[in-house]
């Protein structure tokens, strides 16, 4: 078994042989994180998919744990994939252009204003988020293309599947206020839920209720067909 010595020479002690794990023991605290899943369920109780979870610290430190700082919103089809993008501040995204034709990518909102002018398929821009918000999408060319991205501070946070869970992995332990946000959502922006603690690597299940409001903007392409250039 590999061992430690240490010796005190100023009081001129023996050399002592230590297990390297006792030694680490004495220095090191059990580290653990638990998965907390969400679901996220409207007025009606039907499950909503494409809602945003976040769990955002009590203390504000939201300096710790890691995300991804790339993401992709794909042009494909006359539609933007995903509907959803939920980022971390400071993620640069991907716009690849897939289609055959042209599209004109630009957003409106305070969180993000930009605009990507005319490019064709095969090609792709970036653009950086660097403020918190949601940021609405859309395209000059075709009316019907819709998608947002949700830029969130905390490294704690996910998109609902269509059964409408999501679950965040890897919480620390602490209290957090837990907040959903979904773009049909009749309460803009996030809407706080209450707070909870994490006190144990056991899973935890949470239950959010959001109040929904019908989505009357078609987001399929519509009836013509581009031609290439």
């Amino acid at each position: 078994m590999m061992v430690l010595e240490s010796a005190d020479s100023t009081r001129g002690c023996k050399l002592r042989r230590l297990p390297v794990a006792a030694l680490l023991c004495l220095f090191i605290q059990p580290a653990w994180a638990a998965d907390v899943t969400v679901i996220v369920m409207s007025q009606s109780r039907a499950p909503i998919s494409d809602a945003v979870v976040t769990l955002s610290p009590t203390g504000g430190d939201v300096s710790s744990g890691e995300s991804p700082k790339h993401a992709v919103m794909v042009q494909e089809h006359q539609q933007f994939a995903p509907f959803v993008l939920p980022i971390r501040v400071g993620t640069t995204v991907e716009f690849p252009n897939r289609d055959s034709f042209r599209h004109h990518v630009y957003s409106f909102s305070p969180a993000k204003t930009f605009e990507l002018k005319l490019y064709g398929g095969g090609e792709t821009q970036t653009v950086t988020f660097d403020v918190p918000g949601a940021v609405a999408l859309g395209c000059n060319i075709h009316d019907n293309m819709l998608a947002y991205i949700y830029v969130v501070e905390t490294p704690y946070f996910a998109k609902t599947s269509s059964n409408g869970r999501a679950v965040i992995q890897g919480v620390p332990p602490g209290n957090y206020e837990i907040a959903a946000w979904h773009p049909n959502q009749k309460s803009q922006p996030s809407n706080p839920t209450g707070n909870f603690d994490v006190v144990s690597e056991n899973n935890v299940e949470k239950i959010v209720s959001i109040e929904m409001k019908r989505d009357r903007r078609p987001r399929q392409p519509g009836a013509f067909d581009e031609q290439g250039y």
